[in-house]
């Protein structure tokens, strides 16, 4: 997220990227259920099939060969579960999977005609600016719009969905299954600490951050983490901008930097900050890093953003315990 978009810009950005939750760790793990309003998500795996869009009902005869991704966790998703050889072109955000055919479109200021241009035959996105859906439908396009997921209950579904609408509900469910056994074996093996470490998960160097009650705050939740951010006045968007003097005060004990890409941050510029040289995050090697697109998608990355943070919790324990053995002797 960079810093010079607007506010309210950079808050919609957010919301849409990440999602909202409030799911306790019980339903994050539980069965994926599929709405019933979408026969395309049915135990069928063949065609026709039929599911809900911004503007009806919309019917596939056939497995659509010509799909357009504007929906970076759409395009992960679709390759992820076997359909990337039907994706004939992604937006401007689809960094992941790198062999994606990245192109100049936008899902955020959309143009219909560069679209149509690619004559697809299914537009997969998460966002629905200008009426969107309804100008591509003019043009007999189908559109499956499929917002943030707000649970990883909801990102089981989309997956699902795309699975059926690609005619890949096999990999889909691959998928899921995979994700639900490598959450569930992080999560088991994660180092617990008593008290609970705080942490403060960085979007850029304006200091928006998330709150527990977000999709990715509830990842940290499952790890056993506490959100300095929740502590905020503003934490009620979900999104608040932190100042640098309330992170500092907090001094949390780890930090998740998710501006890695687009803004280069790392341990090392965080220490070049005034005041940071002394949190505790920053002085006992509590800072992670992740990969941008990983942190702001709520696809099979979840995996590996949950991985890379257990990781970094299991060494902050192994330092933990070389310490107390230490000073024991």
């Amino acid at each position: 997220m960079h810093a010079s978009r607007t506010s309210s810009r950079r808050s919609h950005h957010l919301r849409r990227r990440l999602g909202v939750v409030v799911a306790t760790t019980v339903a994050l793990l539980a069965p994926v259920a599929i709405a019933a309003t979408s026969t395309a998500t049915t135990a069928r795996a063949s065609f026709p099939v039929t599911f809900e869009s911004a503007t009806g009902p919309v019917t596939l005869k056939a497995a659509p060969t010509r799909i357009v991704s504007l929906s970076p966790t759409a395009t992960q998703i679709l390759f992820a579960i076997g359909a990337g050889k039907q994706v004939v072109a992604a937006d401007d955000d689809s960094a992941l999977p790198a062999d994606a055919p990245r192109t100049s479109l936008s899902g955020y200021a959309p143009n219909v005609e560069a679209i149509a241009h690619y004559q697809p035959q299914l537009v997969v996105i998460s966002y629905n600016p200008n009426g969107l859906a309804a100008a591509l439908a003019k043009l007999g396009i189908p559109v499956l719009d499929q917002d943030a997921a707000n649970t990883l209950h909801d990102t089981y579904g989309q997956i699902d969905e795309l699975g059926s609408v690609s005619g890949h509900r096999s990999g889909a469910q691959n998928v899921i299954a995979k994700m639900r056994t490598q959450i569930a074996a992080i999560v088991a093996k994660a180092p617990q600490f008593s008290p609970k470490l705080s942490y403060y998960y960085e979007l850029d160097q304006t200091f928006y951050t998330v709150t527990s009650k977000t999709f990715v705050g509830s990842l940290m939740s499952m790890l056993g983490l506490r959100n300095i951010a929740d502590a905020s006045p503003a934490a009620a968007s979900g999104y608040p901008q932190l100042s640098d003097e309330f992170i500092v005060k907090a001094n949390p004990k780890v930090i998740i930097l998710a501006d890695t890409v687009c803004c280069g941050q790392s341990a090392k510029t965080l220490a070049a900050r005034p005041g940071w040289q002394s949190l505790a995050a920053v002085r006992t090697g509590g800072v992670v890093g992740v990969n941008d697109s990983v942190a702001s998608q709520w696809g099979p990355n979840v995996v590996t953003l949950e991985r890379d943070v257990e990781s970094a919790l299991a060494h902050l324990a192994t330092k933990d315990h070389a310490t107390d053995a230490s000073d024991r002797t």
